[in-house]
């Protein structure tokens, strides 16, 4: 489970702002049998992102033409284990030439061999943003242009009302008024909004699951003790791209029971002038 707040053309020098949670068993990292690998350029140095080491796709990443795709799991009670990776539905738009609103349309109709998911895809240079999910199954497929503003993407549709969601959201659009237009302290903002730990009453979740299950991951930030091991949140990024093109990529993760910090900058090969 992930939750993601975003800021889409809400400041002129910062088109796109984004803090994202990964949730994930602790023993996912680096040095051992199922590893994750922290924010790094992939092969070929175009792909900016984390990596799901055992499945090959990404949660988020970047690349250095423009282009950002960020994803999270829908919340059900049965999933098919027989499923492609959801993983690897940003890596396909990142390596693409189609448009966000493209790549969207021709995924419907493979979009049911995934299990549920949220994906958001996006094209700086253009402007555009699109979300798409597969759920509510049975559902058509939602193909969805995001509009200018504040948005929480958390483990059921773009915008749900779910306690985490409505409350980082709530979070994100204050901190983003302290700063003002042009300013962003990124990292004062993970402290304050991404370690919140603040749970849900048992009449706001979501009934989907186990009561115990939903209550436990009903916080931005999870920790959870399981039969096979702690379950919560490992790595928290803070994504930010100027008008200007410049990058800049944050993640907090944990490594060998130790947070770690890591930053990439770079600028987008097409904005540089």
């Amino acid at each position: 489970m992930c939750i993601a707040a975003f800021a889409w053309q809400v400041d002129p020098l910062f088109p796109f702002v984004l803090l994202q949670n990964r949730d994930e068993y602790h023993h996912r990292q680096a040095d051992i049998d199922w590893p994750t690998k922290p924010v790094a350029w992939w092969e070929g140095g175009q792909i900016l992102g984390g990596r799901d080491e055992v499945a090959g796709g990404t949660w988020l990443a970047c690349s250095r033409g423009g282009r950002v795709a960020f994803l999270t799991n829908v919340l059900e009670l049965h999933t098919l284990p027989e499923a492609k990776s959801r993983g690897d539905l940003p890596v396909l738009f990142l390596e693409s030439k189609k448009t966000p609103k493209e790549f969207a349309e021709e995924l419907i109709t493979e979009a049911h061999q995934y299990n549920g998911f949220n994906l958001v895809v996006a094209d700086i240079s253009s402007k555009t943003m699109v979300y798409v999910s597969n759920r509510p199954k049975g559902e058509p497929v939602i193909v969805q242009e995001v509009s200018p503003g504040v948005h929480v993407l958390s483990n059921a549709k773009l915008d749900s009302p779910w306690h985490k969601a409505q409350r980082l959201g709530l979070n994100f659009k204050e901190q983003l008024g302290n700063y003002g237009k042009g300013k962003m302290a990124v990292k004062e903002m993970v402290g304050k909004l991404m370690r919140d730990t603040v749970k849900a009453d048992e009449s706001k979740l979501p009934h989907i699951c186990s009561l115990d299950w939903e209550f436990n991951l009903s916080s931005i930030f999870v920790e959870v003790d399981t039969p096979l091991g702690p379950y919560g949140t490992r790595s928290t990024a803070a994504l930010t791209i100027k008008a200007s093109g410049e990058v800049s990529f944050h993640e907090m993760y944990l490594e060998k029971d130790e947070w770690k910090e890591k930053t990439v900058n770079y600028n987008i090969q097409k904005l540089k002038s």
